[in-house]
């Protein structure tokens, strides 16, 4: 993938920390957040047998997935050192390093080589395509847990009426 190069002034350019430790912060809350609220509806769910409950239930953790993946990613990404990343480009360019490309979505750190190429480091290559699926998968969640609580609320109100 060919991406235009950085300024010269700063060719090895990292991710910015402050964003980088608020969105670990965030993920680290969120997730456990998820999973706990994930639990108690589903939990309740259980006692009164609601299909609404289990897809709620059931997106939230898809969501805590996703979220603590993301977070997973970031971390690793702030746990590593100039020399490791150095390391790190110089395996995948050949020594012909000339600096970094940081990205957060995708999450990424390219390493620019001298002749003009962008190549991944770091970042596993399996990471973000797991995460569009968890992404994906916990959306369709999303919508479905909707759609069965509005189809229960419909089926609830007629039942009423008759």
């Amino acid at each position: 993938m060919q991406r235009t190069m950085m300024s010269g002034d700063e060719p090895y350019a990292r991710h910015n920390g402050l964003v980088l430790l608020l969105a670990i912060l965030a993920s680290a809350i969120a997730t456990p957040g998820l999973i706990f609220y994930g639990l108690r509806i589903l939990i309740r769910a259980r006692s009164r047998y609601e299909a609404r409950g289990l897809a709620a239930a059931t997106a939230l953790f898809a969501w805590a997935a996703t979220t603590g993946l993301y977070g997973w990613g970031l971390l690793k990404l702030a746990i590593t050192d100039d020399y490791s990343e150095d390391r790190a480009c110089n395996a995948v360019t050949g020594g012909r390093l000339a600096g970094y490309d940081p990205s957060f979505l995708p999450l990424e750190l390219r390493c620019l080589t001298t002749d003009g190429r962008s190549v991944p480091a770091v970042v596993p290559s399996y990471f973000n395509p797991t995460l569009l699926a968890l992404a994906i998968g916990a959306t369709a969640l999303t919508v479905a847990a909707f759609w069965t609580s509005r189809c229960s609320t419909s089926t609830f109100l007629r039942d009423l009426r008759s």
